[in-house]
């Protein structure tokens, strides 16, 4: 993983949840990482080792970042086993690693997954003898166990689109939501990288006092703080491609440095936590001390009836994944809360903008507000809408 020249970079990928890409492309360019091609899948940019440390370290709405290694077509098994031995596999395993390979097709002659996989793990193997193979069991956004081996163990995804087969390899390991302090869960948590992609869709500045009135187990609150205190999701997790044979470990090093000297020292504005479960506030607690951001919340016990905004400041963010019918099973008391939330939202007029997580537009009804769509993705197996008011608390 030693820099390579700007024409050698292979392309990287960046993968986010279905409607979150626009929003990853603001991120990645922010980052100094300017994106090649935005799709619905993600973003595409050169994939110099530096870059794709940077984006797996920082990006927050990012699930995965793979690297590409080969793209040929193939309509029959003799020809893709003997295009899978000329793949550069040296360059992401080394002897006596685990490759686990994930396979998708779609429209091609080659549609069967497990005979691809087969073949595919034919090429390693005659390339690279001393590398054992596996095949994953489940969908790629999902975290894949690993095989129970004590050898390091490389993901590679081989997709087949149109006959065309596309070889790449995970460079962040375990998906990138998974931040490491959330292990206290309350009802329907908000995935990491979603909660994010809600705080930048809401056009929170970082700066401002914001509320989470809902919060369950503190997710949204929590990816805040480490917003405002500029933390990099990833500064304390490694990544599969510093593992790679010829990794740079001392640019790894070198970006943990730099990353962890533009951390503030604190949060420049409130950020509150509510929720009416004590075991949710007590969880949230528990979260945002892994996190190293408790000391940046404000931990609220309190029914949305109690809750006043100015109490919290005269504007400001609200931005909340409300109970959906999943959380609740009394249709009336669904609809009631969500009425409170809109009355809440009202009262605070349009100094505050509200930003929610809205998996109904029946539900949207019973806020009372003038709301834009944002973007459209999926949470918990269904489809959401982000809401935001158009009034600007800007």
């Amino acid at each position: 993983m030693r820099p390579a020249a700007p024409d050698t970079a292979p392309e990287a990928f960046a993968i986010v949840a279905p409607g979150l890409a626009a929003l990853a492309a603001a991120e990645l360019q922010a980052l100094g990482v300017p994106p090649l091609v935005v799709e619905s899948a993600g973003v595409a940019f050169a994939g110099h080792p530096e870059a794709v440390l940077r984006v797996n370290m920082h990006a927050r709405l990012v699930s995965r970042v793979v690297v590409r290694l080969a793209t040929f077509t193939a309509r029959d098994f003799v020809t893709l086993e003997k295009a899978a031995q000329r793949v550069p596999w040296a360059r992401v395993l080394a002897p006596g690693d685990t490759a686990l390979l994930s396979v998708t097709c779609r429209k091609s002659r080659l549609y069967h997954s497990d005979a691809v996989a087969e073949r595919v793990a034919r090429g390693i193997t005659r390339a690279l003898p001393d590398v054992r193979t596996d095949v994953a069991t489940r969908d790629d956004d999902e975290d894949i166990a690993p095989v129970p081996t004590a050898t390091r163990v490389q993901r590679l995804l081989v997709r087949f689109d149109r006959d065309v087969c596309t070889i790449s390899a995970d460079t962040s390991g375990a998906l990138l939501h998974r931040r490491g302090w959330r292990l206290a869960t309350a009802k329907a948590p908000l995935r990491e990288t979603l909660a994010a992609a809600l705080l930048a869709a809401s056009g929170w500045p970082g700066d401002a006092p914001l509320l989470d009135p809902l919060a369950g187990a503190g997710t949204i609150p929590i990816e805040a703080a480490l917003m405002a205190r500029r933390m990099a999701p990833g500064l304390s997790r490694d990544f599969a491609c510093e593992s790679w044979p010829g990794a740079d470990r001392s640019l790894a090093l070198r970006l943990r440095e730099a990353a962890r000297a533009q951390v503030l020292p604190s949060a420049p504005a409130p950020i509150v936590c509510a929720d009416r479960d004590p075991g949710a506030i007590e969880a949230a607690r528990a979260n945002a001390e892994r996190a190293g951001v408790a000391n940046d919340l404000q931990f609220v016990q309190q029914p949305l009836s109690a809750t006043s905004l100015e109490h919290i400041g005269t504007r400001g963010w609200l931005v909340t994944n409300p109970p959906w019918g999943i959380r609740t099973g009394d249709p009336a008391t669904l609809r009631a809360l969500w009425g409170s939330l809109g009355a809440l939202v009202r009262a605070g007029g349009a100094a505050w903008t509200f930003t929610a997580v809205v998996p109904d537009p029946a539900l949207a009804k019973e806020l009372r507000l003038s709301l834009d769509r944002v973007l459209i993705t999926t949470a918990g197996g269904r489809q959401v809408a982000f809401l935001r008011s158009r009034r600007s608390g800007r």
